[in-house]
């Protein structure tokens, strides 16, 4: 499985990745498949059948809205955020869906929308999309969402396309010893192998410019965050903070980022908070890896681009191909799913790849990357996943802050020694994946335990 840096960084909207994202590219790549396999004109009635945790939680992650602008024929990439609630609210008042955005069908999201008490095997994000005709079905695709984003499709996993169309790397890696020998053998930083790799898609001023895009949607993203007020949808109440928090913070003047750790810590919240009050509102996003853990990459990035002195262009480049890099080994080895492995796959495969890349762009060698990435990751195994009311609110929001600043000291602890240490990135990666195994279901993004079970008690 070759993947490139901009598989793990994607623009789309929030809240989920795996429950937002990827089911409306699901949806819309099905809503293509229609287009053109010409069936369009012969489509009657569409039905969309949600299971496992895209079932548990799809209300309160938007699955179902995604599903539905996604037959509609919008990418999450691609649709303005604020078109969202008049298309939906259009589609249910006249109960009239407009599948690919060109032929009109009647749709009853009461008999159309099923969210189903069970799982399919192959993973727990699943979903299966039926067009059906005047004489009964006509097409049908089942869709796995397996985090980040990225979708599977069931033909996908029944016959694995052939090797001969598979991307061939100059350094593929799929451990962090082999990234390291790597490295080691020809003389490269991990951001520089990353580069050559990322080269055999693209030109490397492509891979800049997609990177730099990258960056400025993340500035975006913070941006609207510390600007928008008010209380995030969802029935929870939740106010948002970041806008507040900024002004109290500009108040204080300039940060001494050498100095004032407490102001530190306070610029990394801020950063963290205002991107995933964003996500939590449905605002443009970008998956680093996923959406319930995206604020922890860009409030790093952000903090060193806004108070390094001698950050360039060159250091967000760097940044996130080393970042990338962790996010891979995470992706290959154990899984970047809340729904699969709870969410130290998500917040804490976030954490790593925010300490590789901060170790990166403050010189750090390889080995200390490596180890700055295995502290991030050891201090959030076992992290569960459970969204208050299915909302990637409580506690993801507060979580995603805490652990930026959790990064950002797995970086000093590193560079203070000389890349030697007791446990390995690889085996963490692997006892992330065993502990995901062994973890209940209730802690895997259903919200039927932990804080989510907690919160309706009290």
């Amino acid at each position: 499985m070759t993947i490139s840096v901009f598989d793990l960084f994607k623009i789309g909207i929030g809240p989920s990745s795996s429950h937002t994202v990827g089911p409306m590219r699901a949806a819309a790549s099905f809503a293509l498949a229609l287009r053109e396999q010409g069936l369009l004109g012969r489509i009657r009635r569409v039905q969309v059948r949600l299971y496992g945790s895209l079932s548990a939680t799809g209300v309160g992650h938007a699955t179902d809205r995604a599903c539905l602008l996604g037959l509609m024929g919008q990418w999450p990439d691609r649709i303005d955020p604020a078109t969202i609630e008049p298309r939906i609210g259009q589609l249910m008042q006249e109960r009239c869906l407009m599948l690919d955005g060109s032929h009109p069908l009647a749709f009853d999201y009461d008999r159309d929308m099923l969210l189903l008490d069970e799982s399919l095997p192959y993973h727990p994000n699943a979903m299966t999309l039926e067009a059906q005709g005047e004489q009964g079905l006509l097409f049908s695709q089942t869709y796995y969402s397996i985090g980040g984003g990225f979708i599977v499709e069931q033909g996908e996993i029944d016959a694995p396309r052939d090797d001969a169309h598979r991307v061939t790397l100059p350094y593929e890696f799929s451990s962090a010893d082999q990234l390291l020998a790597l490295c080691k053998a020809h003389g490269l930083s991990v951001s520089q192998l990353m580069m050559a790799n990322e080269r055999a898609w693209r030109c490397e001023e492509d891979v800049r410019q997609g990177l730099l895009g990258i960056w400025s949607a993340m500035r975006e993203c913070v941006a609207n965050g510390l600007r928008n007020e008010g209380t995030l949808p969802g029935g929870l109440n939740v106010k948002r903070r970041a806008a507040r928090l900024h002004r109290s913070l500009q108040e204080l003047g300039k940060p001494n980022v050498i100095g004032s750790t407490l102001s530190a810590m306070e610029w990394v919240n801020l950063f963290a908070l205002a991107v995933n009050e964003e996500n939590a509102a449905g605002g443009r996003m970008v998956t680093a890896p996923t959406n319930g853990a995206a604020g922890i990459i860009p409030a790093v990035l952000h903090y060193y681009m806004k108070f390094n002195p001698d950050a360039c262009d060159d250091d967000v480049v760097a940044f996130l191909l080393a970042a990338a890099a962790v996010g891979i080994l995470c992706k290959k080895n154990a899984s970047i799913s809340g729904a699969e492995v709870g969410c130290q796959g998500e917040v804490g495969s976030a954490c790593s790849m925010a300490a590789a890349g901060l170790a990166e762009v403050l010189g750090a060698t390889p080995a200390q990357l490596e180890n700055a990435a295995e502290i991030a990751l050891e201090h959030n195994l076992g992290l569960t996943c459970d969204p208050v009311g299915g909302l990637v609110q409580v506690p993801c929001i507060e979580r995603n802050a805490i652990a930026a600043v959790k990064a950002i000291n797995a970086v000093q602890m590193a560079l203070r020694g000389d890349g030697e240490h007791f446990i390995s990135l690889d085996r963490v990666i692997r006892t992330m994946r065993d502990t995901g195994a062994d973890m209940h279901a209730n802690y895997k993004e259903t919200s039927r335990g932990g804080l989510a079970v907690a919160f309706v008690e009290c």
